[in-house]
């Protein structure tokens, strides 16, 4: 099986055991990241955070954002600009936020764009060294790489339930690692802050 043929399976497998959860049990592992998270998560004031409200079945870091904003942190969300691409637009309170594109909800058009310093990142699954499957479109490897070539170098912090950690993720060249992962269990570091 090729790397990606593998990484579809994965990909798969844990979405539907993400999928699975009930409601409840995905609000308490939600509120439960923000306990582990919310105060020791590395950042200085200013520091620029990006999030994401919550799709499908993903965990809602909403409260995890808003503790990260009460330690000074400015916030921003992904928006979907074409099929390729997707730019960081900062959150603010008041402002209003829109349908992005894919079922996802940002600011809107007006909002300034943003590099993150910390990006929370969705995924479908990770490892146990910090290698994550993404949802298939490679949005956030394309995002990673060109802040990158920009010389900006945001931590990345992956953030899954439990249930989506699989016992190896088959890295590919382009593939980006996290420094971190965030579930209902803790906070774990694969790389030094």
């Amino acid at each position: 099986m090729s790397p990606k043929d593998l990484k579809a399976a994965l990909r798969k497998e844990r979405l539907a055991l993400r999928d699975a959860m009930p409601l409840e049990v995905r609000i308490e592992a939600s509120l439960s990241m923000a306990d582990h998270a919310g105060d020791v998560i590395a950042l200085d004031p200013g520091h620029v955070v990006s999030g994401f409200w919550p799709i499908r079945s993903e965990a809602d870091i909403r409260p995890l954002m808003v503790r990260l904003k009460d330690r000074g942190a400015r916030l921003c969300l992904p928006v979907i600009i074409d099929k390729n691409t997707i730019l960081f637009r900062e959150l603010v309170d008041g402002v209003a936020v829109v349908q992005t594109g894919f079922g996802t909800t940002g600011p809107g058009a007006d909002a300034p764009e943003i590099d993150p310093d910390i990006m929370l990142v969705p995924l479908s699954a990770f490892d146990s060294v910090g290698h994550r499957i993404g949802y298939g479109a490679g949005y956030y490897d394309r995002a990673i790489d060109r802040l990158r070539r920009k010389g900006h170098m945001p931590r990345l912090i992956g953030i899954a339930f439990d249930c989506q950690e699989v016992a190896s993720v088959p890295a590919e060249p382009h593939d980006v690692a996290l420094d971190a992962v965030l579930t209902e269990s803790g906070f774990r570091h694969f790389r030094a802050e």
